[in-house]
This record gives C-alpha cells, structure tokens and sequence, in this order.
C-alpha cells in the first residue's frame, strides 16, 4: 500500500504504465471517493524542473466536461514523489473499448459520433487555452458512463502538452510511434537528424490516426510485419501517401503500398456518416504542414457533421437502409438529391410511406419539419421508375478473409493479437445478420403499409378520369354523361357510355379484391419465416463456438503478461491454438452454408416479388382501363398483379404465386437473422 495525506491505494491496482509515471484506482481516506493518482517514477525527475512542472500547470489551467480534472497534488511519504490526484474514469481508454473483440472493426455509429463530439469539444478547449496536446491517441481518451447510460469521453495524460499559439513552432519530440505526424517519426523514432520545426498541426495527424482506428478497429497505416516491426516502411507509407488518401497497407513483404481512399466495408458507420468523415480525415492525415488543415478548419468540418439531423430511409426494392445527415434547415430538395447519391433512384422517382400513409414531402419544407424517423421506424421509399431496381441488400466481407494465421510456434504476444482479431472476424457474422433480420422486418412492415395505402387510394378514385377504385358505379348507380363544349366537339375523345364504364368499374373491383387477396398471401408467408427464425439451431450453435473463442481469447490474454510459460503452460497453449483455430473454422461454416445461401435465395425471391408485382403508381394508368382524356390525378392508381409466366389480367391465386416463385416449400427467408444479444449494438 502507499498513500498522501488524504488518498491511499494499492500498487495491485494499476491502471496504465508510462515511461515516467504509473496511474493506480486509489481511494480518499475520508470519504472513500475513488480517484486516479498518477505516481512520477524516478526517471521523471531526470527531465528539466520547467518539463516537470510542466503537467501540473495544464491541468491547473484547463476546466472543461471532456479533459480529466485535477483535484490536488500530493506527495507520498516516504520517498516524497510527486502525485497528481484526477479525476477516475470508470470504463477505461477509448483503447480497451477498441480492444474488445466485439469492436473488432470499428465502434458503432452512436458511439463513434459520441467520440468525435467529446474528442472535439476537448480540442477546441486546448486550442482556447494554446495549448498544443502532442500525445492524442486512443490510450490518453478516458471513458465513463454517465447516469443517463451514456458514454462520456475524456482528454488525459498532459505530459507532453506545453502552450503554443497557432502561428507558434517547436522543436521537441513526443508521442507515441504509431500515432506520430511523419516529421517527427523521422527524428523521434528512426533518430535522423533534420532541422524541421513542428506547429500544431502535429495534433491534427494524431486525431485522424485515432479517428480512424476508432472508425474501423485498426490503424490506416500498416507495413508487412506491424509498425513496430518495420519502422522504414512506416515512414515510407505516411511520406509517400497519394492526396485524398486515407489508409495504407502493404500486406507482402517488399509488396507494394495498397492506398485506400474510402473506409472498408467492414466499418460500421452509415455510408452517410462515411461521406461526411472521409474528408476530414484525407485533409488532416496530410504530411505537408503548410497543405494540412488547420484548427479552424478541422472544427468547421466537424461541428458541420455534429450538427446534422439523421433521416432514416429504407428502400423496399433495393432492400436497403440508409442514413441521410443532413441540416435541419435544408429543404426537401437537398434531401431528395442526398438520397440519389446514396440509392441512385433519382428525386423525380422517390415516393415515401411513412407510418402506414403516403409521405408527401413538399419541395420547399425544412428538414426540421419532417417526421421523426429511426432505424426501426424509416421513411419507406418506393422507386416510380419504370426500370426495376436492383436488389443491394446487406454488403459485407467475407469472415474467412479476416481471420488470422498462427504461428507454429508460441508467441503469446502474436497469439494473443491474433486471438482477438480471429474472435473479432468471428464475431463479425453476427451484425451482418442483425442487419439482415432488420432488413427483413423493415421489408414485412413495408408490404403492410402498401396493403393499407393500396385499398385507400384505390376506393378514393373516381371514374372520371378512368382510375380504378370502388365507385358508385360498381353498385349499379349510373352517372351523367360528362358534357363537352361547343368548342372543343370533335377535339377530344368521346367518354364511353354508363353502362361501359359500370362494367370497367365492376372489373377493376374485384381485380383489387383479387390482388388484396394475394398480398395478404404474401404478409402471411413473411409472417410465417419470421417465426421460423426462432427454430433455426445454427444461431445456437454459432453462439455457444464464440463464447468458447472468448474463453480461449481471455487465457491468451493473460498468458501475454507473462515473460515466459511453464512446459505444461506452453502445450495447453498450443492446444487452445488448436481449439481456436477448429471453433473459427466451425462458425465459418455455419455462416457460409446455413446462413449465406439462404440469404441469397431470400434477395432472389425478394427480387422475383419486386419484379412480378410491380406497382403502377403516379403518372401510370392501370392497363386494365380505357385511357382517359383529362390529365392523371395525384396518388396511386393500382397495384397490377401480372407475373410475367401467366396471362396478364387474369386472376390468380396466393397459392399459384407461391408455386410459381417459391420452388422451394420450406424455405426459411432470414431463418438465421437474430444473433448473440452480446454483440449487437450495445456500448462496450
């Protein structure tokens, strides 16, 4: 145990370990309160006294939400070393969050936004202050959680961090490697004399670094071998990094420089949140201090995603989800345009359905004003184009390009690296088919609404202008023959007779009757696979291979605090590699042959029912009617049942829609959809 005047804790509790002080959990010996010390060893007092004041004097000045806070310093007993007493952060580092395999490739989209605020507004406070941090990285942004459930994140460890204005320069080097602006890798890592001078902008660098690995779980620039393994090749991929690049792998040994100027598709944001964070990312990950943004700039762009509202928007025949960031004061105009760029279903194209009704959105209303949308209640879009949409459905990449290979031999630190992204790509499975099961609930609630507005707008037309829909007509009262003008005898076709159009009306009625009949064959069939979902075994069995990859995971882990292992240590550890390798296999091969091909089959008969049940909506006629001379009213006309294997206009039965696009009985669409509660989308 060790202890100041009024705080006490025990050297077991260690929190993190630098190269000039320990952080330790330690208690108030009144109140019990836990807090933070950060304990200076003996090479600290090494440095000059104006360094060494240096920490003490930030945290003194700087008071915000998202930077530590510094209560007192201390000074232990016997030896007398200086102790910084802080505030205690719960949770961890933005670091352990990443490091938990279930993050394996990046942080949700809530929580990655929560991160970019908190890492931001602490930013702008060190910049009000000139103060410049020069060690921004995963491990130095603390997390806690608030009593609302949320997750709060916090700037720490300024030992580094001295005052500096924008216009200012400084020559000294600190930081960590993997996270370091390239002029000073060169003269801090690979100790090459240069005579650069660095502003504060070397802090930019380290936020896209961290910004980055928080996006995707993994660094952007990674030689054959690791960063601290190849340290040249490090220099080389930031140095020689295209323009509007983002990420560097070279993936062979003397292999080339694979250059990515997107986020792969295994991150978890939205492509809407990508297209906003992908440039801020390509100008602040710039090696040229004179081309790289400055502060200003890095908040306007970031305050700029902040302050965009979400629209959720599902496309039935694209199968697809999608999230538009846009302001609040943008009109329906721009979100028309921002949709295309996501579905390339132009806006003159784009109908909405909303809650079970039409969504008329007019061209000049706010997108304040729009209904409030989640990803589990959207906006349903609905392309009017006379060419069929393609189905997209859930993109991903295949689990067995992500799994690592082990080493014959025992490296607990390698095997411990590759347990976690091996349980990671495991676990990776499993949001691709939460996504699809909420793809394919979204599509089941999207067939009921089309029933409902279907049956509404189709009783609210009138036969004046030809439309199909319960009318007067079809209950034997007869109408008036609409008169013509003088002056227009002659010009425009003669409307059919009462007795005509009776017939036509009594026609389209039971062809809706028909047709309202097949649909709800289609909702009970969804129905019907939804509750298949429940008795499929290979989400079980999936589940009970990764909690055994987590026990294998969590011996390595501990195995890699060790220096060396016993001789019966050492063989367990070779068979846990087995075992590990065995369980991936396992889970690949239920994702593979249960779980893809039946997702497969499910888009294709998703596509076939797009396809052969094609709506005829605003601007179309229904070809079982004669056309009529006035302009087509507002609103949808029909939905024509003609699949393109029998005669059109003729009535057919649920049961031969099911024979003729559902060869096989029993298939289960999504009977693989829910997944491992653990690794949904829950904080870490």
């Amino acid at each position: 145990m060790q202890s100041t005047p009024n705080y006490l804790w025990s050297t077991e509790d260690l929190l993190g370990q630098g190269a000039t002080a320990s952080v330790y959990k330690a208690r108030n010996k009144k109140s019990g309160e836990l807090v933070a010390v950060k304990v200076f060893n003996n090479a600290s007092y090494l440095r000059p006294q104006e360094v060494q004041m240096r920490e003490f004097e930030m945290l003194r000045k700087l008071n915000h939400k998202n930077i530590v806070k510094l209560f007192a310093v201390e000074e232990t007993g016997s030896s007398k070393q200086k102790v910084l007493v802080m505030e205690y952060c719960s949770s961890g580092s933005l670091l352990s969050v990443l490091e938990d395999p279930a993050n394996a490739f990046g942080l949700a989209e809530s929580e990655f936004l929560i991160v970019l605020q908190c890492v931001v507004a602490g930013m702008n406070h060190l910049r009000e202050n000139g103060v410049v941090h020069r060690d921004i990285k995963p491990g130095n942004i603390m997390r806690l959680v608030g009593e609302d459930g949320q997750s709060v994140y916090k700037l720490t460890d300024f030992g580094a961090a001295r005052e500096l204005d924008d216009d200012e320069k400084f020559v000294s080097v600190y930081g960590t490697e993997e996270y370091l602006h390239p002029d000073v890798y060169e003269r801090a890592v690979l100790r090459k004399p240069q005579q650069k001078v660095f502003g504060v902008t070397v802090d930019l660098w380290s936020i896209g670094v961290t910004f980055y690995h928080a996006a995707t779980g993994s660094l952007p620039f990674v030689p054959f071998g690791g960063p601290r393994r190849n340290k040249e090749i490090m220099y080389k991929i930031t140095t020689e990094k295209p323009p509007g690049a983002i990420a560097g792998i070279q993936r062979q040994e003397n292999g080339n420089i694979e250059w990515s100027y997107e986020l792969p598709i295994t991150c978890r944001l939205s492509a809407g949140l990508k297209d906003q964070l992908i440039p801020i990312l390509a100008n602040i990950l710039e090696v040229d201090q004179d081309k790289c943004w400055g502060f200003d700039q890095f908040f306007a762009g970031t305050n700029d995603i902040l302050h965009r509202m979400v629209v959720d928007v599902f496309s039935l025949q694209q199968a697809s989800s999608h999230r538009i960031y846009i302001h609040s004061y943008n009109t329906t105009t721009k979100f028309l345009d921002a949709v295309f760029k996501q579905t390339n279903i132009v806006p003159h194209h784009q109908e909405y359905f909303f809650e079970g009704h039409l969504y008329e959105l007019d061209p000049n209303l706010q997108a304040h004003h729009f209904c409030k949308t989640t990803e589990s209640s959207p906006l349903t879009l609905l392309s009017t184009s006379e060419q069929p949409e393609d189905v997209v459905g859930v993109q991903y990449r295949d689990p067995a390009l992500e799994f690592p290979k082990f080493v014959p031999r025992v490296d607990v630190v390698a095997d411990c690296s590759a347990a976690k992204v091996g349980v990671g790509a495991r676990a990776g499975p499993g949001r691709v088919l939460a996504l699809v099961l909420h793809c394919f609930l979204l599509q089941e609630n999207s067939f009921s609404v089309f029933a409902q507005v279907r049956g509404r707008s189709c009783r609210q037309q009138g036969p004046g202008w030809g439309g199909c829909g319960e009318d007067k007509a079809a209950e034997g009262e007869e109408h008036p023959q609409p008169q013509q003008p003088p002056e227009l005898s002659g010009l425009l076709p003669t409307c059919p007779p009462p007795l005509q159009v009776d017939e036509e009306l009594s026609q389209c009625s039971h062809s809706i009757f028909d047709f309202q009949g097949a649909l709800d064959g289609i909702l009970a069939e969804l129905v019907k696979d939804r509750q298949q979902v429940h008795e499929d075994k290979s989400i079980q069995q999936m589940e009970c291979c990764l909690e055994k990859m987590q026990v294998i995971y969590k011996q390595f882990k501990k195995a890699r605090t060790c220096l060396r292992l016993g001789y019966n240590e050492e063989q367990i550890h070779k068979l846990d590699k087995l075992n590990l390798g065995s369980l991936a296999r396992r889970v690949l091969s239920i994702f593979q042959k249960d779980c893809v091909q039946q997702y497969q089959e499910a888009l294709a008969l998703h596509s076939s029912r797009m396809r052969y049940h094609r709506m005829s909506l605003w601007g179309q006629e229904c070809p079982k009617c004669p056309p009529h001379p006035g302009p087509a009213p507002s609103g949808i006309f029909s939905w024509v049942f003609s699949p393109l294997d029998v005669q059109p206009h003729k009535t057919h039965s649920v049961q031969s829609f099911t024979s003729a696009h559902r060869e096989q009985k029993n298939l289960s669409m999504f009977s693989w959809g829910i997944f491992v509660p653990a690794l949904m989308e829950k904080p870490p």
